[in-house]
């Protein structure tokens, strides 16, 4: 008796140390902090395209919020899947992730995915089969798109490390053959460290996919997702979201031809 009573005790008191989800008093966002210039920490707060857009549409529908900073990107969606945060901003359309994501139906900013190699140690590539035989570096918790990561795990060597940065300088010393990641994201690193003439993103990109916002499934914030949309879409109409996206890139210097990157 004594023990069953001990164990209604401690269930009760796990019940009480738990948040109370029922209302959704603060939105609770939070972003991959190494991803350039969509979204990243600076050490003292998140910047990026993808908070200047969330902030903007929750500051339209009067949703109060917190961008809050949780760590590693891989920590980010652990949080997202316990139901520990509110919404996600922004990241690719998966079949994992949407277990435990919503995604809002309007994409919030275009993200091609590139290959960037070094110049002097080069290769030619026209498809991924090019990549077989040859060793990739990603960032920890990226993925690409469905159809790239299925053939990523079926035929690619690929070694994971911890940020863009540190891929970059693995390419560097000949440790890995090329890297994947956000075309965005590797320019801005490469005009940031000035090596954009010892780099390169090459052609075709891996995907052409879109970033989209996402509200935790389960979250009493997920009621606000409509007019989130809504009012997204009002934004994306008008091209808000590129001129935002520009805006970041001017900050960072970074130029790229015309055609990269499109609502369409």
């Amino acid at each position: 008796m004594v023990s069953r009573l001990r164990v209604l005790m401690a269930a009760a008191m796990l019940v009480l140390a738990l948040p109370c989800r029922s209302e959704c008093g603060k939105l609770v966002l939070s972003a991959d902090p190494d991803y350039q210039p969509l979204h990243w920490y600076d050490g003292a707060q998140f910047r990026g395209a993808s908070i200047v857009l969330a902030t903007r549409i929750l500051d339209d529908l009067q949703v109060p919020y917190e961008v809050r900073y949780l760590g590693p990107w891989k920590r980010v969606l652990a949080s997202a899947a316990a139901g520990e945060i509110d919404m996600v901003a922004t990241l690719k359309r998966l079949p994992e992730r949407e277990r435990y994501l919503s995604y809002i139906p309007t994409a919030a900013f275009p993200n091609p995915v590139a290959i960037f190699i070094d110049r002097q140690q080069g290769f030619v590539y026209h498809h991924w089969r090019d990549l077989k035989d040859k060793r990739g570096g990603v960032a920890m918790g990226n993925r690409f798109g469905a159809q790239f990561d299925r053939f990523a795990e079926e035929h690619l060597k690929l070694h994971e490390a911890g940020t863009v940065d540190s891929n970059f300088r693995k390419l560097a010393l000949g440790r890995i053959d090329y890297l994947i990641t956000g075309l965005l994201t590797g320019e801005t690193w490469l005009a940031q460290h000035g090596l954009s003439d010892r780099f390169m993103a090459v052609r075709p990109f891996i995907s052409n996919e879109k970033n989209y916002f996402a509200f935790v499934k389960g979250s009493p914030c997920a009621r606000h997702a409509e007019a989130f949309d809504a009012r997204l879409r009002e934004l994306v109409k008008t091209d808000v979201n590129l001129r935002i996206l520009h805006a970041q890139l001017t900050q960072l210097d970074i130029k790229l031809d015309s055609g990269a990157l499109s609502n369409r």
